[in-house]
């Protein structure tokens, strides 16, 4: 079964700084269809205006990742980390027992977009750790960004999940096995596709549940992000 969460029955908080569509039910948007996806708990899209951003903040028990669309978002946390994201990079940061951090934009002239996503970890109260890594997007193929088995190209996530990204051109197709008891998410970042017969466009959210394939087919130039969770 394919469901489509399209974008704009997503809900939206904006502010003078700030444009955050909210996949799931978030701070005070709640939807009680759309509070969760297996052990995915958030996606966020946010556009944050030149030289603002989100102040120093706490969270504990999530495993939270930061994937930059455009733009570069500058982040400080508990830890000592400092660091600006940019497109070609993922990060991740395990709250655990808990962390401070903030994220602001690093630009005073270019808005910064990126999708913010939660995940709920396998096991509470571990020590909180960030993980930040480069990688090179392969042209019409899946490229794996996080996985709960460590690897050189990989950010480490405690949950069994694994996260692609998948860049692919018009007319092309990808065929996608899914793996016993696994369940898939993904999300749209630009262009248009074709998953199975369902359209989906630049940030709608389709969901699978009890396939044993899916066929995923670029309907213009497009770049999505597939989840394949537990």
């Amino acid at each position: 079964m394919i469901t489509l969460r399209k974008a704009n029955e997503r809900g939206l908080t904006q502010t003078d700084w700030l444009e955050s569509w909210h996949t799931f039910s978030f701070d005070t948007y709640y939807s009680p269809q759309h509070t969760h996806f297996r052990n995915l708990r958030v996606i966020n899209q946010d556009v944050v205006a030149p030289g603002a951003g989100f102040g120093m903040h706490a969270h504990n028990n999530m495993e939270i990742i930061t994937y930059v669309i455009r733009g570069t978002l500058t982040h400080k946390d508990s830890m000592g980390n400092e660091a600006a994201i940019r497109p070609g990079e993922i990060q991740i940061m395990s709250a655990g027992t808990g962390v401070q951090h903030s994220e602001f934009n690093a630009s005073q002239t270019e808005p910064v977009e990126l999708l913010q996503i939660w995940i709920f970890p396998n096991e509470k109260s571990l020590v909180p750790s960030y993980q930040q890594k480069s990688f090179i997007k392969k042209e019409n193929a899946l490229t794996l960004l996080v996985d709960s088995a460590p690897t050189q190209s990989t950010v480490t996530i405690h949950q069994d999940i694994k996260l692609y990204v998948c860049k692919l051109s018009a007319g092309l197709t990808i065929d996608y096995e899914i793996m016993d008891k696994h369940y898939l998410w993904l999300q749209i970042i630009k262009g248009e596709f074709l998953i199975d017969t369902l359209s989906a466009s630049a940030g709608d959210g389709v969901a699978v549940n009890e396939q044993t394939k899916i066929k995923i087919t670029a309907q213009q130039d497009g770049e999505l992000l597939l989840f394949v969770l537990s």
